[in-house]
């Protein structure tokens, strides 16, 4: 086969990058869906906060455990047919919740079936194409895909949110599975599963063509590729900030801020709205990360990320009592540094485990942020039911989010050891 090199006005990596984008951005909107569902599902089926946040668990755990597990599927089987599969998968489940009667069906479909749907095109399908498509400008691609979450409920919360307050919650069901159906065509036709199979390099490669052959998808699985790292301290250190990730904005933020609103006496489709003006935040301060992880040293970038959200949710119990323009202050300051640690922790899983296996061990990463978000998840829920309120849920997470300055710091780094003693040159 002919290489071309990626030295054109037009490469097709950049249609990549846009299917993978919508892909996304319709798994954020089935992902946000739930925060506009809480209070409804409530005064429908009087069932308790907790009862319904442990479902939304549910669909996070498995939403990241999947994550290593698709990986291993997209280099087995394709992209094109894991996306086409898990957006079925998606669209019937959420459809199918129009029709539930016990909490148990919530647990089973929103839980389970889109729990593991939305986890086969999750990030891990975005740090999949770009390490496949890109050799320039990865971290840009990586902070625009990643930005996706930001832009999905930018689009979909409020939308949701007045269908909600409109026609009831089961419209707003019916939108969400008809958007992720509607992507699977465009996801079939223009999805490619790596440059060689059009005779191109990735975007940004000027390597000569003649010198290189076509790289050889991944075949260890994902339980392989995790005993192999699982030695490693950095790999760990890189788990245990994306858990601290995960528990400060999948689970906590994006699930319980609504509610939260709600239990202030701030209207539900307001609070969605503060929720898309963090998304329009985020967009930049994601797409920003995004360049700054090309250009800096990643981890420092990930110390201040986690600081700095630390603070705003130490701030956030208190902007309750100000006004709304205090909770509008939280938003700008927290969306600019919801999901910034997305394109470091990516970069910094590529550098230290290799390019071509990247994908899955950021897959177990990704288990990591997943596992903290549905501790977070129920675990709020929980602290709502039995105290009343949230606060202590959002102190938690604030201070959980300070420590994690400290654990990211090391990574990478080589730990120091003793100099051996000098022997004696006689005894």
């Amino acid at each position: 086969m002919t290489f071309s090199p990626a030295k054109r006005t037009f490469h097709y990596a950049w249609v990549v990058a846009a299917i993978t984008f919508l892909t996304l951005l319709i798994g954020a909107g089935v992902r946000a869906t739930p925060s506009v569902l809480i209070v409804p599902l409530e005064r429908d089926f009087h069932w308790s906060r907790a009862t319904i946040s442990f479902a939304i668990s549910v669909n996070l755990v498995l939403y990241g455990l999947i994550g290593p597990f698709a990986a291993e599927l997209m280099n087995r089987f394709g992209v094109r047919r894991v996306i086409a599969g898990s957006l079925l998968v998606v669209s019937t489940a959420v459809a199918l919740t129009t029709r539930m009667t016990a909490s148990w069906q919530l647990v089973m479909l929103w839980g389970v079936l889109v729990g593991c749907g939305t986890g086969m095109t999750a990030l891990v399908l975005g740090a999949t194409m770009v390490n496949r498509w890109f050799s320039a400008q990865r971290g840009v691609v990586m902070g625009v895909l990643t930005a996706s979450t930001a832009t999905g409920q930018l689009i979909f919360l409020p939308i949701l949110a007045a269908l909600v307050e409109r026609k009831g919650w089961r419209s707003a069901a019916l939108l969400i599975a008809g958007c992720a159906a509607a992507i699977i065509p465009f996801a079939l036709l223009f999805i490619r599963e790596r440059p060689t199979d059009l005779g191109l390099l990735p975007y940004g490669d000027q390597s000569n063509p003649d010198s290189r052959s076509a790289p050889s998808p991944a075949r260890e699985s994902a339980l392989t590729v995790l005993r192999s790292v699982a030695p490693s301290r950095d790999f760990w250190l890189l788990f245990a900030s994306f858990f601290i990730c995960g528990a400060s904005t999948n689970g906590l933020i994006g699930t319980h801020l609504i509610p939260a609103c709600m239990d202030h006496g701030i209207p539900e489709v307001k609070a969605a709205g503060l929720l898309a003006i963090m998304g329009i935040f985020d967009l930049i301060g994601t797409t920003s990360s995004g360049w700054l992880s090309d250009r800096f040293d990643n981890r420092y970038l990930l110390a201040w990320y986690y600081g700095l959200r630390g603070l705003s949710l130490l701030y956030l119990p208190f902007s309750f009592d100000i006004n709304f323009y205090g909770l509008s202050l939280f938003a700008v300051f927290y969306g600019l540094d919801w999901i910034a640690t997305v394109p470091p922790t990516v970069r910094l899983t590529a550098n230290l485990f290799g390019k071509e296996r990247s994908s899955i061990v950021f897959g177990w990463i990704v288990a990591g942020h997943q596992l903290g978000a549905a501790l977070a998840a129920f675990g709020a829920g929980a602290i709502r039911t039995y105290l009343g309120n949230y606060t202590s849920a959002f102190l938690l997470a604030g201070l959980m989010c300070v420590t994690a300055t400290l654990v990211v710091l090391p990574i990478g780094r080589k730990p120091k050891t003793k100099p051996l003693p000098v022997l004696a040159a006689a005894e």
